[in-house]
């Protein structure tokens, strides 16, 4: 019984060494062929399947997004090795707020340690994007901390985005502009006369940014949910089917794949 039993784990495991033999043959594969020059210089991400990815798992939902937050560190890899710029990382939403506390605060705290180990990685520029006021106060100061530690690094930049809704970013910024020209003696009627898109735009939480090229959502779920509805006016989409925790190089490369073998129009 015990010989057999050893066997069976021995099978087991030769099955995943050549799974990930072939894998490791197929990204490669990918990676020779991608155009470097067609990789986008702005990828957004929606981190989503933590709590199914853990679920499926027998885990709960603390494991999952633990596990979640310790993928992050391989997508910046992959995306330095690719020439990308800007990264956008959903990591809390304004509706992620509304969940119990039971499960919100583990979730805060591996999000602070998250960000922290980005910001001493001493790789990464870090930008917070959302609405701090929202956010309990040690979170808040982590990342106002974070920020300022890598405000000098010249490095690829790393939005994280918690705390943030799309409508609430749109409403900042209208608030914000609202609130700069009221402050130069403009009234409503000539701020209605020279309105344009620019000028909400340099009020976003990405302002001096250039605009999303790539969206990648996880998970199988196929929206956006509120994710950057102004910049994304003209990005590419990619919807993958597979949980975040278990997001791999190959299904990076296949987003980027898919984005390089599309005609980018703009209306034209």
């Amino acid at each position: 019984m015990v010989a057999a039993g050893c066997r069976q784990f021995e099978g087991l495991d030769t099955m995943k060494n050549l799974r990930d033999l072939v894998y490791g043959l197929y990204e490669r594969r990918i990676e020779a062929h991608l155009d470097r020059a067609q990789a986008p210089k702005h990828i957004g991400v929606i981190l989503d399947g933590n709590r199914r990815w853990a679920r499926a798992a027998g885990g709960t939902a603390e494991q999952g997004h633990q596990a979640g937050a310790n993928k992050i560190a391989d997508l910046l890899g992959w995306c330095q090795e690719t020439g990308v710029e800007v990264v956008t990382l959903w990591l809390l939403s304004t509706d992620n707020l509304g969940r119990p506390a039971e499960e919100l605060d583990p979730l805060l705290g591996i999000i602070e340690s998250a960000v922290t180990g980005l910001a001493e990685d001493g790789r990464w520029r870090v930008h917070h994007v959302g609405t701090l006021d929202l956010l309990p106060s040690h979170t808040q100061r982590v990342l106002k901390e974070a920020e300022q530690a890598t405000d000098a690094v010249d490095g690829m930049l790393v939005n994280v985005a918690v705390g943030y809704g799309g409508r609430q970013e749109i409403a900042d910024a209208v608030r914000s502009l609202l609130l700069e020209q009221a402050s130069r003696g403009t009234s409503i009627e000539d701020l209605a006369e020279i309105l344009d898109i620019d000028h909400i735009a340099e009020h976003l939480y990405t302002r001096g940014q250039p605009d999303p090229d790539l969206l990648i959502r996880t998970s199988g779920e196929q929206r956006l949910s509120g994710f950057m509805l102004w910049q994304s006016a003209h990005s590419e989409y990619y919807f993958c089917e597979v949980f975040w925790p278990a997001f791999r190089k190959v299904d990076f490369l296949r987003a980027l794949r898919d984005y390089a073998a599309r005609h980018r129009r703009y209306g034209n």
